[in-house]
């Protein structure tokens, strides 16, 4: 039988129970899910590895999200995330698009790029300058090949190099861009020193002086896409005082995209809801999340204003078609990717994944989180589900214990007075109510 991500009311398990979910879905072995109840943390030894003057480590709560379906397979979606809703926002809309189909997800490109800047050239060598470096292009990437001859192995390795221009700056100068396949590689360290290994001979053949050698975090030459349609009627739900009505929920999603692609205020945190799917996942599974999001936004920047970074239509049935192409330099190889024991556990639930792949699972994440989002903030408004974690938070945070949270942030909802105070009195009421009826109890049953 096929492993299925639908897990009903996983939220509702114990701990060991969710990890028997993951063991039985991902075939986790058990001595990897020892990682999993030592709560995220790093032996200091490790961390001491990781980064200078290191004091500990910082762990973020890892949860999964459930019922996603990507080119016809089913996963379950490590998230390393402290907001309070975003996995079950994820999994929720997940669930909506798995009823409609599931995602569609494809690699566009998968060339990373590196800059190196050429100065001290004076404008009208300019042409010159970029005519040698295209005559000895073939030379050039045979040398920037010899650098990483284990990558060339893998498949990988330099596949072109662009002279780009700019003669209208205060100071004028020209970038060469190596474009290489790093395969499942993050490649920054390959971009990085093939740059560094390229630039004496550019120079050579130049005359310029050679400024930077470093990588671009716009990695629109490493593209992914992700798509879904989302059958209107999957999106109807009543709430206590209203019918929320197909068409007219994906007519207000479709507005609400339209405000995002128009509006850089609304587009800023129109994608932020869409990183909310990328960043937990790219945490986890050990990459390098400033980089996604600096290329993310760069790229959603790309057309001259801020835009929304993912595409919403109606078809002729009004239901909803989602698209969202994203620059993802990812690595399931090397680096803390290797190294960090949650990374590789995270990994492994996802069925070890190669890079590419990685990338797909990444994109549709983000689209999910991106329709959860408009989704609540078409109808129910967005506080809605923030505030019922929010309760938990407070509870937590004024010191009830155990099934006391569920009971003191219910009530808080039930009065609508959410507050740290409010939970400090109720915290106070329930134990001492408690305590009066085991007073009760026990002297109704003492003997006479």
């Amino acid at each position: 039988m096929d492993k299925t991500s639908r897990i009903k009311g996983f939220y509702k398990l114990q701990r060991g129970e969710r990890i028997d979910s993951l063991i039985n879905f991902s075939d986790l072995p058990v001595d990897q899910t020892q990682v999993l109840t030592h709560d995220g943390s790093l032996p200091f030894e490790t961390a001491d590895l990781f980064v200078e003057n290191a004091i500990g480590s910082h762990p973020l709560p890892l949860g999964v999200a459930t019922s996603y379906q990507i080119n016809g397979r089913d996963y379950l979606i490590p998230m390393a995330v402290e907001e309070s809703s975003v996995i079950a926002a994820s999994s929720n809309a997940a669930k909506i698009i798995y009823e409609s189909g599931g995602f569609q997800a494809e690699i566009l490109s998968n060339l990373m790029i590196g800059q190196i800047q050429l100065l001290d050239l004076p404008v009208e060598e300019f042409a010159a300058a970029k005519d040698r470096i295209e005559r000895h292009k073939a030379q050039l990437l045979q040398v920037a090949n010899e650098i990483h001859p284990r990558l060339i192995m893998r498949g990988g390795g330099a596949r072109d190099l662009e002279v780009r221009i700019f003669p209208d700056t205060e100071i004028p100068f020209m970038v060469v861009h190596v474009l290489l396949d790093p395969k499942d590689a993050m490649g920054a360290n390959l971009i990085n020193t093939v740059c560094e290994g390229l630039a004496p001979m550019i120079e050579e053949l130049t005359g310029a002086r050679i400024g930077l050698r470093i990588l671009s975090n716009l990695a629109d030459r490493r593209m992914v896409r992700a798509r879904c349609l989302v059958k209107k009627e999957k999106l109807a739900f009543k709430d206590p005082s209203f019918e929320w009505k197909p068409e007219e929920i994906t007519q207000k999603i479709y507005e609400a995209f339209l405000f995002a692609d128009t509006d850089p205020y609304r587009a800023a945190t129109h994608n932020k809801g869409i990183m909310n799917g990328v960043d937990p996942v790219v945490i986890a599974t050990g990459n390098d999340w400033r980089a996604v999001e600096a290329g993310a936004h760069a790229y959603a920047a790309r057309t001259g204003r801020y835009r929304s970074l993912s595409k919403w239509s109606l078809d002729k049935e009004h239901n909803l078609v989602g698209e969202l192409e994203l620059p993802m330099q990812l690595g399931t190889v090397g680096g803390v990717t290797r190294l960090h024991p949650s990374a590789r556990v995270a990994l492994q639930i996802l069925g070890n994944p190669n890079a590419q792949e990685l990338a797909k699972i990444i994109c549709c994440s983000g689209l999910a989180s991106n329709l959860a989002a408009m989704r609540a903030l078409c109808t129910t408004g967005i506080q809605r589900g923030h505030m019922k974690l929010h309760a938990k938070n407070l509870a937590l945070g004024a010191g009830a214990k155990g099934k006391e949270v569920e009971t003191i942030a219910k009530e808080m909802l039930r009065t609508k007075s959410i507050s740290a105070s409010k939970a400090e009195v109720l915290i106070e009421e329930l134990r001492r109510t408690s305590t009066e009826k085991k007073d009760h109890d026990v002297s109704s049953t003492s003997p006479c």
